[in-house]
């Protein structure tokens, strides 16, 4: 069975021409807005969303918010035209798990979709991985974090970085290391990705002075904690 794909894209021509394409290999439902394309995500179930950033009625930003309200597993990939750092940023900070600038290569696209849905399939996390550091409960299952009763929810790929700070704790890991074990590859833009996913983690235990990401210059990123 071909895996489900929602596509948000107003441009109808690169609509037809990227959909064309995908149809090959997947099942591809398109919307011309954010509305829309939100009120399906809602409805049906979906292996990957694609969203263009400049979408009517609700843009591609606030159309991934709201889905990652709903679902903090499912990949999210932009496809936009906006190319400043900061659209990438905020994009990734939504929860986005990769940000492509157009025009875009189709084969690129392609490869990312299926790097994407592969990791999630094999993403299956064990039973009972429930973890301490001071006063936090981490539940690497559930994605979730929680401290003196008050639960913050993680996407997937913040709770898969954070286990493997963990579980190599007062260890430096090295930026190779975590890029290949989280995103399955260590190129530059998704060296970029990981550091706002690292920024994330930090403001969690910013007022927990005995827990610390150093950055090692040069060499990766070490979790302090006792």
């Amino acid at each position: 069975m071909k895996k489900k794909i929602l596509y948000a894209e107003d441009d109808n021509t690169l609509a037809f021409l990227t959909a064309d394409n995908l149809e090959q290999h997947y099942d591809v439902v398109h919307f011309d807005n954010g509305k829309a394309a939100f009120d399906a995500f809602k409805q049906d179930d979906f292996d990957l969303c694609i969203l263009d950033v400049m979408l009517p009625q609700m843009d591609g930003f606030e159309l991934a918010a709201a889905i990652r309200k709903r679902d903090v597993e499912v990949p999210i990939i932009f496809l936009s035209a906006k190319t400043l750092k900061e659209d990438r940023i905020k994009g990734l900070r939504l929860g986005a798990d990769d940000y492509l600038v157009k025009p875009y290569s189709m084969e690129e696209l392609i490869l990312k979709i299926e790097v994407f849905l592969q990791r999630s399939q094999k993403q299956t996390p064990q039973k009972n991985s429930i973890f301490t550091l001071c006063d936090f409960t981490f539940d690497a299952v559930n994605y979730t974090i929680s401290k003196n009763g008050e639960e913050t929810q993680l996407t997937e790929r913040e709770a898969a970085l954070l286990q493997l700070f963990i579980e190599n704790k007062n260890t430096i890991l090295k930026r190779e290391k975590i890029l290949t074990s989280i995103w399955g590859t260590d190129d530059y833009f998704m060296g970029r990705s990981m550091d706002v996913f690292i920024s994330r983690l930090r403001k969690i235990f910013k007022d927990d002075n005995r827990i610390r990401i150093e950055n090692i210059p040069r060499v990766g990123f070490k979790l302090v904690a006792p």
